[in-house]
């Protein structure tokens, strides 16, 4: 194994006029594991239990956005321009093929991407996501609190674990582990945030047929969240599952939008199951 979340350096490749920021760690063998991030995340967002766990049986690859944190060029304003974006950063890298975990925002993206790409992806990892044109949140706090200019550790608690006391205890275990590492990536800008709030937008319009296009997305794909999600609603995981034609789901108890935070090990075992396992036989 090499490196882990901690120790791997960032380095930058260009693409289409775009120097993306990334971190490559783990196994030197196997089909690399791309990470798409959540609304205004970076690297240092994602949680080192479910990165180096994950990564112990292939390369793990999290990369920022175009515009996102520190990798240069314009933030996208659609889920689909932000998919064309990750496309040319995995050719920029010479991989051929690449295995799929988007997590909210990321989650749309991934399947916009898996959409557009096809030939570039193995398997795919749906986690606290939903399908275009899905059913709106009805919550206006969550808008509220999501939109805070400096998220705080109370928003993630908020936005990414149920109130009971045990989620809340996850959640603040989460909260320090994802600070662990010293020499943190720069945090998105307000610009970040109003270009992902238009694409969330637009993902939110409808197009053809609903949910048509999830009939065309032929890879193996594991969808999860948790029992309660307040931000992507739960019932669009149930929704991805149904139309995805090769998909699983699973859903973690009293949990909400960050359940593979509350469940690091769970996540990274149930995870590991279906990318290890021969395609067809997932």
């Amino acid at each position: 194994m090499t490196g882990t979340h901690i120790t791997a350096t960032t380095q930058f490749v260009d693409a289409d006029g775009v120097r993306y920021a990334y971190r490559r760690f783990g196994s030197e063998t196997g089909t690399p594991l791309l990470f798409f991030q959540h609304f205004r995340g970076g690297l240092d967002n994602w949680d080192p239990l479910v990165t180096d766990g994950l990564a112990k049986g292939r390369p793990v690859i999290l990369f920022n956005y175009a515009g996102v944190a520190s990798s240069s060029g314009e933030n996208a304003t659609t889920v689909d321009g932000m998919a064309d974006g990750g496309a040319a950063f995995v050719k920029a890298l010479g991989l051929s093929q690449v295995d799929v975990l988007g997590f909210s925002i990321g989650g749309f993206v991934a399947q916009s991407f898996a959409h557009r790409y096809p030939e570039l992806v193995r398997k795919l990892v749906l986690v606290g996501t939903g399908p275009r044109n899905g059913e709106t949140n009805p919550d206006p706090k969550v808008l509220q609190v999501a939109g805070n200019p400096v998220p705080t550790e109370d928003d993630f608690l908020y936005l990414f674990f149920s109130p009971s006391e045990a989620s809340q205890a996850a959640g603040r275990a989460f909260w320090a582990r994802r600070h662990e590492r010293k020499d943190q990536d720069p945090p998105s800008s307000i610009d970040t945030l109003k270009a992902q709030a238009a694409a969330i937008g637009e993902w939110r319009q409808p197009r053809g047929e609903r949910y048509g296009y999830l009939k065309e997305i032929r890879q193996p794909t594991l969808v999860v969240n948790g029992s309660n999600d307040i931000m992507v609603p739960t019932v669009h995981s149930f929704t991805l599952q149904q139309h995805i034609p090769n998909a699983q789901l699973i859903l973690y108890p009293d949990s909400g939008h960050g359940s593979q935070f509350q469940y690091p090990r769970q996540f990274v075992a149930n995870v590991t199951l279906v990318l290890d396992a021969t395609v067809g036989q997932s």
